[in-house]
């Protein structure tokens, strides 16, 4: 039985109005999750992966606008809702761990305070009940003494602590989808590896469908379905996690590849770094977005746009490499 879907993007546009002119931060982007599943959005700084999740949340800030396409969570198109009826979603239905834990919680109450806040107003909790619901929130994210802890402010906490609060008040309603925007930034590796398990938890024992934004590919691997690799706010490639590892297709895919360090040599290995700057989303290129980067560009590359070429099942990319026609003598 295949599982309900639970979000369809389809053609989403933003863009950040500023004084130098139009940022086009996300240019046409497609994609879906069901229910039960994870995905991985995986791109650099500027990719437009943040700012693509955020418009799921209605939470971009001026400059900021969704220009066009379509967001529905549910069956129910998100684009088209008030600022009140999208109060009712966010940290009920649809929750959000942030980037940054220190800045997301806020420093004059306690943490069992902000944990309590959105179970009294999604689940129409008493304080008492509330309170006792915080401490078995902190205790399933693995948080040492609740009781004492549910009454600190977020200075007292560790970074690590931090961030198993943010989920914690994330999971208080039980959404359907959590989203998650680079949960292990500023963390070390050890704190790392429990976070994601904690996730991967979450998604196996109560089917809850996640979105893991990162820069890392090696972080998706062991929680995520399946994995979109963003550049120049545009998908240029995706499909299921074992397909791309195996057989990625992207030049961009194929350079993040690159730049990672491998556990299994034996002799020391030079890193290879993507040459080149991003792409400018204020005069975004005709053509392929990472063409002036990639060292199998082609005269096509630079003014035309490729489509989606099937690479293997729910496996696609887009670049001109995959059209049969293609070869060096279009250089």
């Amino acid at each position: 039985m295949e599982n309900k879907r639970l979000l369809d993007i389809k053609d989403l546009r933003v863009s950040f109005f500023t004084p130098g002119g139009e940022v086009k931060a996300v240019r046409g982007v497609s994609w879906s999750l069901d229910e039960g599943e994870a995905i991985g959005i995986v791109g650099e700084s500027g990719s437009g992966k943040t700012v693509s999740v955020y418009s799921i949340m209605r939470l971009l800030q001026s400059p900021g606008k969704i220009i066009g396409g379509s967001i529905k969570f549910d069956g129910q198109e998100i684009t088209a809702l008030s600022e009140k009826e999208m109060r009712e979603i966010r940290g009920n239905r649809i929750a959000m761990i942030f980037q940054d834990p220190m800045t997301s919680l806020n420093p004059v109450f306690t943490v069992g305070n902000q944990i309590r806040e959105p179970l009294k107003l999604h689940l129409k909790m008493d304080s008492a009940s509330a309170n006792v619901r915080a401490i078995e929130l902190l205790r399933t994210v693995g948080i040492p003494n609740p009781k004492r802890r549910v009454k600190q402010y977020p200075f007292e906490f560790s970074g690590g602590m931090r961030q198993r609060a943010m989920i914690s008040m994330a999971l208080g309603c039980e959404p359907k989808l959590l989203i998650a925007d680079e949960p292990t930034t500023a963390l070390d590796v050890t704190i790392q590896a429990q976070i994601l398990e904690i996730m991967k938890e979450l998604k196996q024992r109560r089917s809850m469908s996640i979105i893991l934004i990162t820069h890392d590919l090696g972080i998706v691997s062991d929680i995520c379905d399946k994995i979109i690799i963003m550049y120049g706010g545009e998908i240029v490639e995706y499909g299921p996690i074992e397909s791309l590892f195996e057989a990625p297709s992207h030049q961009y895919t194929l350079g993040l590849i690159g730049s990672l360090p491998k556990i299994d040599v034996t002799e020391k290995e030079v890193l290879t770094p993507i040459e080149g700057t991003p792409v400018d989303l204020m005069h975004p290129p005709a053509g392929c977005p990472f063409a002036p980067r990639c060292s199998e560009t082609m005269k096509i590359c630079l003014t035309e746009k490729p489509p989606y070429y099937e690479i293997g099942e729910g496996h696609y990319s887009a670049c001109w490499l995959h059209h049969k026609e293609s070869g060096k003598e279009e250089n």
